[in-house]
């Protein structure tokens, strides 16, 4: 049948193939009760079915090839603990027992319960982390319907999988299988499964909704990641059209190889300094081989998640030397913990805020948690003995926040030095600006930091109060925003005005639709995914930056006027 849709892109990139329906819907769970003497046998069926579902997680790790990156595996790794975790293991066993409910039903609840606490987390990223939750339920409520699917057996070469949601499990494996694109009825660009696709390079598109019931088991689809485009029964011009555009993407990619060592430079010569954003060890090959100036943003949030109790100091130093070590002498930003109310470690107990957007997090948190802050300020000072390192303050908002800041950090040199600990006597620090009020304040940050981070992700959503993982609202986010544009505008003179390096760690900074109006604005330090690389570095010598700086000033004088859209679309190359 003939259809055209929308939805949302979540990553560069067209696929042409059939389509897979893949039937796997969600199933109504409904409460049921037991009698006594079947709570035992109650019990064992639950655990069959974790020990079932652990097997077939298992199986699936199995199957991915071993060159496959290290962060990508981690996700199966993450579920298969979760299989082990009291909360999804234990409590619903408690719930068979003492209340004598079903196992589907006691499994339904805990999730529910869990599931609410994630939604009402501020940070987009860990609030998305209920996806696992439901994920590794959804594998357990299969292994209870004993409807273990076969699906992954099947040959999947070339399909375009169509789907409600996919796991990450099935994306990771349905990838290795040569599928050539992904569609789903739910999702976001925030979710686990979107963050896999992009690592793994599909073409996806998700949040169209109903797609399963409207198109057709083997079906010949094109799907376009990056504009959202879902379309089916096209005609042989429009096959053509997307066929040559594959084809070009494919010689591109080839060619942006080759961009490897040569310095990043626009058509003048202005130098600018391309930088990674990582977080896990296993990004430090990726960040050398694609040849990064830098790691602009280390995000240090992994050492405390999936685990019980805070990491000590050694955990941290040994962590972090290991990362600077493996730069082989590649600069490195580490920005300190970056975690708020929604995230309890054991040691560190937070009352819940009604409004944790807006609440105890970040620098906030560390500050009022000195014995969690401090352990990690000590082996960043530690390990910088090892290599080039700067510290990052998330989430800055008043200049007492970085005064305090300062007189732990020369605390914490004096008792290392009684401590007869070596460790970096002068070490940058600098500050995230990713709150309205820093933004507008940046020339006195300027003044007390070596460094300023435009954090476009959270500046937007802040400025414009918008959540874009929120499907009602998130057609209101908005980076190229008259007041976004202004606030950024401020942070990059403020830090030109004060002789300091500004760069930016948001997703503007990896976008090429960006990139021309951020070079016009003055800046010259971008980070990004490691993946983006190569395609800002394309796209940066292309570029001509006096003329776009002259531009720019034209744009930033009409911000609001009529023309102004029109001189965006002419910098931006915008349709």
């Amino acid at each position: 049948m003939s259809f055209a849709g929308n939805g949302i892109g979540i990553t560069r990139g067209i696929a042409i193939g059939h389509a897979h329906l893949l039937q796997r819907g969600t199933r109504e769970i409904t409460p049921r009760n037991i009698d006594p003497v079947e709570i035992q046998a109650e019990i064992d069926r639950f655990k069959e079915a974790i020990c079932c579902a652990r097997r077939r997680l298992h199986s699936i790790r199995e199957k991915i090839p071993k060159n496959t990156r290290s962060d990508i595996v981690a996700f199966i790794d993450t579920h298969l603990l979760m299989l082990n975790d009291a909360a999804l293991v234990e409590v619903p066993i408690s719930l068979i027992a003492e209340q004598g409910y079903g196992a589907e039903w006691a499994l339904e609840l805990q999730k529910e319960s869990l599931v609410k606490v994630f939604d009402t987390m501020d940070d987009p990223y860990l609030r998305t982390r209920k996806d696992d939750v439901e994920h590794v339920v959804n594998q357990i409520q299969m292994a209870l319907h004993e409807q273990d699917e076969e699906e992954d057996e099947e040959n999947l070469t070339g399909k375009v999988i169509l789907a409600q949601d996919l796991t990450p499990a099935d994306t990771i494996l349905m990838r290795h299988q040569g599928i050539a694109a992904f569609i789903t009825e739910y999702g976001g660009p925030m979710s686990h499964t979107a963050i896999l696709a992009r690592s793994l390079g599909i073409p996806a598109v998700v949040g169209v909704p109903g797609i399963t019931r409207i198109l057709r088991h083997g079906e010949l689809l094109v799907v376009d990641g990056e504009q959202g485009v879902v379309l089916a029964d096209a005609d042989s011009t429009t096959l053509s059209y997307y066929q040559r555009h594959i084809y070009e993407a494919e010689d591109q990619a080839n060619r942006r190889l080759k961009l490897i060592g040569k310095p990043t430079k626009t058509k003048e010569g202005v130098k600018v300094s391309l930088m990674a954003n990582i977080e896990l060890p296993e990004d430090i090959e990726v960040t050398r081989v694609l040849g990064a100036d830098a790691v602009g943003l280390y995000r240090t949030e992994f050492l405390y998640m999936n685990r019980e109790g805070m990491p000590d100091e050694e955990e941290h130093y040994e962590t972090y030397r290991a990362v600077i070590e493996g730069l082989n002498g590649i600069p490195i930003t580490i920005r300190t913990l970056d975690l708020g109310a929604d995230k309890q470690v054991d040691g560190c107990t937070v009352t819940a805020s009604c409004n944790p957007a807006l609440g105890l997090r970040a620098i906030r948190l560390c500050l009022k948690e000195p014995k969690m802050f401090q352990p990690q300020i000590r082996a960043i000072l530690r390990a910088a003995v090892h290599g080039p390192v700067r510290i990052m303050i998330p989430m800055l908002s008043n200049l007492q926040e970085v005064r305090k800041l300062k007189t732990i950090i020369r605390e914490t040199k004096r008792a290392l030095a009684a401590d007869n600990l070596p460790f970096a006597e002068h070490i940058p620090i600098g500050g995230m600006i990713e709150v309205p009020a820093a933004a507008l304040s940046a020339d006195a940050f300027s003044r007390e930091l070596d460094f300023l981070s435009i954090g476009t992700n959270d500046l937007i959503q802040y400025t414009l109060a918008v959540d874009r993982v929120d499907e009602e609202v998130n057609y209101l986010y908005d980076p190229l925003h008259p007041a976004i544009l202004r606030l950024i505008q401020t942070v990059i003179k403020a830090g030109e005005n004060a002789g300091i390096p500004v760069s930016m760690c948001g997703e503007m900074a990896g976008d090429p639709r960006y990139i021309p109006l951020l070079i016009g604005m003055g800046l010259r330090e971008f980070s990004m995914q490691p993946g983006s690389l190569l395609i800002a570095k394309e796209c940066l010598l292309s570029l001509n930056s006096s003329k776009l700086t002259k531009q720019t000033r034209k744009l930033m004088k009409r911000l609001g006027e009529p023309r102004h859209e029109t001189l965006l679309r002419k910098i931006c190359k915008l349709h």
